[in-house]
């Protein structure tokens, strides 16, 4: 699982960012993504930000990438509870 924080100014690759990343995972805060994918999809997605946002990003920019194990312990608060839980609306 990877965890993804980003801090990015400008407006146009930031919206481009975080559609790249909607694709794969699931917003948990405004610029936190959690992507939950097999291994070869998850470094995929390292190679293809590395490929293609790195060079675009600016020195005031900031991508965190954190990559979790299943060993790692998350607690969650709030609405982020949620997310344990595989919530069904019929």
């Amino acid at each position: 699982m990877l965890l993804i924080s980003y801090d990015i100014s400008n407006t146009k690759l930031r919206t481009r960012f975080s559609k790249f990343l909607e694709k794969y995972g699931e917003r948990i805060q405004y610029s936190v993504f959690e992507i939950k994918n097999s291994e070869r999809v998850l470094n995929n997605i390292e190679t293809e930000i590395k490929q293609y946002f790195e060079k675009k990003f600016g020195q005031t920019d900031s991508i965190l990438i954190f990559h979790l194990s299943e060993k790692c312990r998350i607690t969650r608060y709030g609405y982020a509870k949620n997310v344990e839980n595989d919530i069904l609306i019929v």
